[in-house]
This record gives C-alpha cells, structure tokens and sequence, in this order.
C-alpha cells in the first residue's frame, strides 16, 4: 500500500544541453521511481532547456523555472548569474506540496519549506569552488585574478554563508558517498546518510576480448587531473586512449605523447567496446563518487583510480586482500604514485587475474534498481517519521499554552 503523499516536489538546480551527467541520471531514476508506484512529481529548476529537447526523458515535461530563464544567456550560461542564484531559488513557490524531493550539486537544497512539509535532499557536493576547491579554482580563474578578483572572493564568501545556513531547512540529507557525507559533516555541520547513485551497468558488456591499450573516459577539466595520466604514460611509454571533450583539450594534446590518442566524443556504442575491451580503466581524479569508473567494472575491465574520495566506496583494491578484488588504487594524486600503480599493474600482468563477470556482479550493486531498492526504503522511513512528529501532541505543559 502506498502511504506517501500525492503531491510531490521533485527541484534539481538546472535542466540544461550543456549540462548533463549523474546528478541528472539521479532525477530521471527518482521520477521513473514514483511514477512506478503511481505518483507523479511536479518538476522545478531554475533554467530548463530540456524539456523542448525531442532526444530526453524531459521532452514536453512542464518544469517550474525561476526568473534566470528569462534573463540573457540565462538557460544557456546560468552558472554566470551565480550570485543571483540562492535568491532565484528562494523565490520558487513549493508551499503546496507535503514532500519535496531535492537533488542538490549547488543552491536547489535551498528551496523554502514549512515545518508541516518534509524536505528530503539528496547531495551530489557541498559547492566544490566555494569550499575544498576555492584556492584551485581561483589560481586557474583569469577573471580571478584581474581587478574583480576581490569582488569574486567576497562573492565566494557569501555563498558559503549561504551554503551553510540553507543546509540547515533540510529535514533529511542523502549523500552520494562516504566522502560527500564527511563533506557535509566538515562544511554544513550535519549528518547525512549515503546512498550511492544509479549507474546504468546493464548497458555494458563485459565478455569483449581485453586488448592491450589504457583507457580514460572524462571531461578534460581541471580538476578530473588528465594531466597527470598524460605524464605518467608519457614515461611508460603504454598505449593510452583519452575519450571525453572540454576545456583542456588543447593544452593536454600538446602534452600528449605518441602513445597517447584523443578521441574527443564517442556515440555510446564505440565507449562500450572501448570499456570492455581496454586492459585497464584509468581514472586519476578526486571524484565525489565516480560514475565512470563503475561503469567500467560493468564492461569486466578493471580500475587503477586515486585512493580518495568516492573510488573507495566503489573500487575493491587487489592489495587489500578482499576477495573478487575490482581495481588497484593509488595513495596520492602525483605522477609518480600513478605511475607506480600502472607499472606495477602492467609488471604482474594484473589484468590477467581479474574475473570480469566478478567485476560485472559487483558492479551491479550500483544499478538503477539497488537505487529505486534502497530509496523506496529511505523515503518511506522518512516520511513515516515526519507523519509521526507532526501528529505528536505538544510537549509544552497546558499553563504555557494557556489551557490550565
């Protein structure tokens, strides 16, 4: 029987082309979610491109946006309106609806609830420029370091403030992984349980002959750390293939050795045979959780990734003596700790002792339904609860309420 409400939130910070990725996939698996048990969320975003897109799972969904859609450029940059961000979200109007579901990388956490509502947010990030990553982001930032450079700290400032403070409406945190959680914990001073994100695993193949080339599959920003891999098989002298786009594509092909190839953007059917065919998926970021790596362990292959962050709740390193081990993990984001793990993984001829249909099984502990699984009993628990308080009589003695 179905006990939760009928009208249901569902706010995600922005709809948009240019971007999308896990944080999306977890809005579309939440909405597929109530729709299989019969209820229908209305949509909220600040900006929405999506919906008028005949290729998503968004086309001709009403979504409630907030006023950035209006504005110049507003859908299609509205990263550049981040100052107006917190207020733009405050002003969207959930008060109808008993329970609102939030999926929060930046300000949609924020969104304005009573104390009868129940406000459940799962977190993607605590806002990684504002916090952990504000120095990097400001030594990489040119507009940082011109003029406005003082403007875009205090900015930076005040979005912590509010960071913080709108963490503190939320009746219930979700976290994506162990790392998130110690996030949330260090920067909003709360508790947040995790709950690890879908990942469409079924996707892959995992019985692809292995062939004798690396493989990394990212967006070449900063922070995913190419560079380093570049290095380190520049040195090994391995064959290494680089899929993803962005903003460092330039500067990391001049980097690039001959070994190295760039294959921009692939359709989805030439990253499964590349997954399930590569020797090892290489991944040297700092991922809040890391959706590609587990990918990868759908495809058999296994993952030489940094020991940080979301890789340890998703990759079972070989020297820590666990059974069915899936990848090897590296203690510190340097080329030499990379160049180390791979040498060692290509000295013992690692690949040749992972099972990939252990790698595919343990991968599936990620997928959409262990998600739909373990948020059916989540929510409910926290929707049982929240009936409970609201239904409790007072705890103030009758002469305080005037009664006596």
């Amino acid at each position: 029987m179905n006990n939760l409400p009928d009208k249901i939130a569902l706010v995600h910070d922005w709809f948009s082309r240019t971007s999308t990725g896990g944080a999306e996939k977890v809005v579309q698996t939440i909405d597929q979610y109530l729709s299989a048990i019969g209820l229908n969320a209305d949509l909220f975003a600040l900006v929405d491109n999506e919906s008028i897109n005949p290729k998503s799972w968004l086309f001709e969904r009403n979504i409630n946006t907030s006023f950035i859609q209006q504005l110049p450029f507003g859908v299609s940059h509205v990263q550049k309106y981040l100052p107006l961000l917190p207020l733009a979200i405050e002003q969207m109007d959930v008060s109808k609806y008993q329970l609102v579901l939030s999926s929060s990388h930046l300000v949609a956490k924020g969104i304005l609830t009573s104390p009868d509502q129940c406000h459940l947010c799962y977190v993607h990030t605590p806002a990684r420029y504002a916090w952990d990553q504000m120095h990097v982001y400001l030594r990489r930032s040119a507009l940082a370091k011109s003029p406005l450079g003082a403007v875009i700290r205090l900015q930076l400032h005040l979005l912590r403030q509010w960071d913080q403070l709108s963490s503190l409406r939320v009746n219930h945190l979700l976290a994506n992984s162990r790392f998130t959680a110690r996030r949330i914990s260090c920067y909003w001073g709360r508790k947040a349980d995790v709950l690890h994100p879908p990942v469409n695993v079924d996707k892959f193949r995992y019985n692809f002959k292995r062939e004798d080339f690396y493989l990394c599959a990212c967006r070449l920003v900063p922070y995913k750390r190419v560079d380093l891999l570049l290095e380190a098989f520049n040195q090994l002298k391995l064959p290494l293939i680089i899929v993803g786009d962005g903003i460092e594509k330039n500067k990391l092909r001049r980097i690039a050795g001959p070994n190295v190839k760039f294959l921009g953007g692939v359709s989805d059917q030439k990253l499964v045979s590349l997954m399930g065919s590569c020797r090892a998926f290489v991944y040297p970021g700092l991922e809040d959780f890391g959706i590609a790596p587990v990918e990868a362990m759908a495809a058999g292959a296994p993952v030489i990734g940094l020991g940080q962050g979301g890789l340890l709740d998703t990759v079972r390193c070989v020297t820590s003596g666990v059974e069915c081990p899936t990848g090897l993990l590296f203690p510190e984001q340097t080329v030499s700790s990379l160049k180390s793990a791979v040498g060692w993984f290509e000295d013992q001829m690692l690949w040749k002792k992972y099972s990939p249909e252990s790698l595919r099984i343990w991968s599936e502990k990620f997928s959409p339904i262990a998600f739909k699984s373990r948020f059916d009993i989540k929510l409910r628990e926290i929707w049982s609860a929240h009936k409970r308080a609201c239904n409790t009589p007072s705890d103030y003695p009758a002469s305080s309420l005037g009664l006596d």
